[in-house]
């Protein structure tokens, strides 16, 4: 049993208030669902930055990763954000 943790460290560029911001995160959280990944948000009160921790629990390694990968490909596609720092921890 692999349990992996991809923790992203976010540039929201357009957001312009905490609302704006917590829309951008939600898109993104219900677009990484489709996964079949655990998300969570740290809390912050930061208008233009976010760190988000994505969980995922498989038997094989290669799965996790192939996985980390294809999330970390959506988010290069995502106009309204910008990784900033992508860190992988294996437990």
């Amino acid at each position: 049993m692999v349990v992996g943790i991809l923790t992203l460290e976010l540039y929201i560029p357009e957001a312009g208030s905490l609302k704006s911001k917590r829309f951008v995160i939600r898109s993104i959280k219900d677009r990484l669902k489709k996964f079949n990944v655990s998300v969570a948000e740290e809390a912050n009160n930061l208008w233009q930055r976010s760190t988000i921790s994505i969980a995922c629990v498989t038997n094989d390694a290669s799965h996790l990763y192939s996985t980390f990968e294809k999330i970390n490909n959506m988010l290069l596609r995502e106009t309204s954000v910008e990784v900033l720092n992508r860190e992988i921890e294996l437990l």
